[in-house]
């Protein structure tokens, strides 16, 4: 099973969701997750409640949204793969950190304990400044892979990285392919 975690990128949620949806037609199991934010926020981009019914729609799971459901993930419900895209600058930090104080970074944390792949892709508006050094440090860590990001908007955002969403389902075959051999 894959658990793909969601976080507050609002913009590229609908990303998310077309990955998401071709991950299920790839025949993946697929455990929702999301930010605590995520799970109640509402922006111009859609509702909390419409978010979190499509992902439950998509992979037919309950989502995952509070830390006490995030704890187990390691040694009671083992992930293949954790997916975290969008992975938000706050998130990265944490991680970097060893800050686990989210439904998300507990994820991974149970993840990363249970020495399980992570992939993660970024979408934040401050990773070439105040985020890079925490890009670097997980850069560093073992069983951690990034999505390939680019900038998304060098004129008005110069500081600012997105993962490429339509790379993730070859890439999940790869570190699934890697995994299992």
């Amino acid at each position: 099973m894959i658990g793909y975690a969601i976080c507050g990128s609002f913009c590229t949620h609908s990303r998310a969701l077309t990955t998401l949806r071709t991950l299920k037609e790839q025949g993946y199991e697929i455990q929702p997750i999301v930010s605590e934010i995520t799970a109640t926020q509402d922006t111009r981009f859609g509702t909390a409640k419409e978010l979190l019914a499509a992902l439950s729609d998509i992979t037919g799971r309950p989502v995952i949204k509070s830390i006490a459901a995030a704890e187990p993930l390691g040694p009671m419900l083992p992930l293949d793969l954790l997916i975290i895209a969008p992975c938000t600058g706050n998130t990265l930090a944490k991680m970097a950190n060893g800050i686990t104080d989210t439904t998300v970074t507990m994820a991974a944390k149970a993840q990363l304990r249970a020495d399980r792949p992570v992939l993660i892709g970024l979408a934040t508006n401050d990773a070439l400044s105040a985020n890079l050094q925490n890009l670097a440090r997980m850069h560093t860590r073992k069983h951690i892979s990034f999505v390939p990001m680019k900038m998304d908007d060098p004129e008005k955002k110069p500081y600012s990285l997105v993962c490429n969403f339509e790379e993730i389902p070859a890439i999940t075959a790869s570190i699934l392919q890697t995994k299992n051999t």
